[in-house]
């Protein structure tokens, strides 16, 4: 296996761990979970995570249908794919939104427009990173787009928080950037003016974890100054898994491990920093037992499947996904993006002689 599909292969497989064990601990906050599971909380993980996951595969196959070039109605039409499989898993804004565009009330572009907050888009976003791999600006301003299926508008943060986290995944693939670089990268792209909320937000939160130091005391005061009142809103969310990421300077066991005993959103933020650090290390670079676990684990030791939520008890179901072949999958689609590139490149270079 190469560098690149190793690359690949690892952002998927620690997008899926962050998710899976980030799952028990939804819901609660930090002290309950350590009450829960002692004091060092959650170390490893069950099952195939929730539906962050889900409709992580939902954009894995809008991108395999688009033959690599998503937009928004591919993603949309995801859902419908989708429907009978994922539904009960979706959460209220991505339903809201569901109704709206499969039901003729609103075309996709437009479905997002005043949904509720929620991370539905950038907890599953990472696919965009990684088709743009090393080029962080084309993944952020290509997930604006496919965002703005779920929010638009007066919520249009959320959708900036998935063009974060994608850039983010696609500056992961450079080789050698460090993990400051990378965090300054992912937001980097972002409007100044359009997305000043969420700048402020991310700068803030970056600015608390470097000045107190430890995740720990990080988490304390982040829990007194920061929380929102729907735990999965990208506000929130967003400037957590940054900070983490930097709190752990990228190291794949302790960002999975923070994200988790974070609490609160903790699957959509373990999510998030695995997809990110799994990116920065690759498959080979990830805890091999976890790797190991998650390429045996069976749908049928676990169900995260939010029945508060009205998802039902069925588990989820990932069949069909065998993530070193899905990898492989993604590497020729970064294949043919970059031939497309080169015939444009070598057109211009011969009308500039």
């Amino acid at each position: 296996m190469n560098q690149l599909l190793d690359k690949i292969h690892g952002s998927l497989l620690g997008g899926m761990i962050g998710d899976a064990m980030g799952a028990p601990g939804e819901g609660l906050t930090y002290g309950e979970i350590q009450d829960k599971y002692g004091p060092e909380g959650i170390t490893d993980f069950k099952g195939l995570g929730t539906d962050d996951t889900a409709v992580k595969h939902q954009l894995l196959s809008a991108i395999f249908k688009s033959e690599g070039y998503p937009n928004v109605d591919a993603f949309a039409q995801s859902f419908i794919d989708y429907r009978e499989q994922n539904y009960r898993l979706w959460f209220i804004s991505v339903k809201n939104a569901f109704h709206k565009f499969s039901e003729g009330l609103s075309a996709p572009a437009y479905a997002g427009w005043g949904n509720m907050q929620s991370s539905s888009t950038a907890m599953a976003i990472s696919p965009m990173g990684i088709i743009n791999a090393g080029n962080p600006r084309q993944a952020s301003l290509e997930t604006q787009e496919i965002a703005s299926l779920i929010h638009n508008g007066p919520t249009g943060f959320c959708r900036d928080a998935a063009c974060v986290i994608a850039a983010a995944v696609a500056a992961a693939f450079k080789p050698s950037i460090t993990m400051r670089e990378l965090i300054e990268t992912s937001y980097k792209h972002l409007a100044p003016l359009s997305s000043k909320l969420l700048l402020d937000l991310i700068s803030n939160a970056l600015a608390l974890a470097e000045r107190e130091g430890t995740y720990e005391k990080f988490r304390q005061s982040y829990y007194e100054s920061s929380l929102r009142p729907v735990l999965c809103d990208s506000r929130e969310t967003l400037p957590a898994t940054l900070a983490i990421l930097y709190l752990s300077n990228g190291s794949p066991r302790k960002a999975i491990t923070y994200a988790a005993n974070f609490g609160r959103d903790a699957d959509t933020i373990g999510a998030m920093v695995g997809g990110i650090v799994g990116a920065l290390h690759g498959a080979s670079g990830l805890p091999q037992e976890w790797v190991e676990k998650a390429s045996n684990v069976s749908t049928s030791e676990t169900d995260y499947s939010k029945p508060q939520y009205g998802t039902g008890d069925k588990p989820l179901d990932l069949s069909g996904f065998n993530y070193v072949d899905v990898a492989k999958q993604l590497q020729g689609v970064i294949d043919r993006r970059q031939e497309d590139l080169g015939e444009v490149s070598e057109m211009l270079t011969k009308m500039n002689q």
